[in-house]
């Protein structure tokens, strides 16, 4: 066994305010929802921190598209968000489409709460959640 199929992964869904978290621990086969990060000067401390303490082997962050699959301005965005983030942790940063993930978690949270009130927060962490299921799926080698 590698490395990474002996460690958790993280998964990071970034937005404009907030960054959903994901976790994907060591001997579980399924990612949940842990945190949401405002963007801050301090974030790529604490997504490293995050990294440190629940031992991560692979951070896995969303990669926006376009609906036609073309790079978009968010797309820049968030390639250099990877760019500073890979300068602060230790473990490999991987990319992972997040094509609708953001509008599956609305829905998901919009039939869990029939008072169709929910926190902002709570759809960017469980859209990372479905990022990191994706590559999981995709991925099966690097399962946890």
């Amino acid at each position: 066994m590698n490395q990474i199929q002996n460690g958790s992964l993280l998964a990071l869904d970034v937005g404009a305010k907030r960054i959903g978290v994901a976790l994907a621990s060591a001997g579980a086969f399924f990612a949940q929802p842990l945190t949401t990060l405002e963007h801050s000067d301090k974030i790529f401390a604490e997504i490293s921190g995050l990294a440190k303490q629940h031992e991560i082997t692979v951070i896995v962050v969303g990669y926006p598209r376009g609906m036609s699959g073309q790079s978009t301005e968010q797309t820049k965005t968030i390639e250099a968000f990877v760019d500073e983030l890979r300068a602060h942790v230790s473990v490999p940063v991987e990319w992972q489409d997040e094509t609708l993930t953001s509008v599956k978690a609305e829905e998901e949270l919009a039939t869990r709460h029939k008072d169709g009130v929910y926190n902002k927060a709570d759809v960017d962490a469980l859209a990372a959640t479905y990022i990191l299921e994706d590559y999981l799926t995709e991925h099966p080698g690097k399962r946890v």
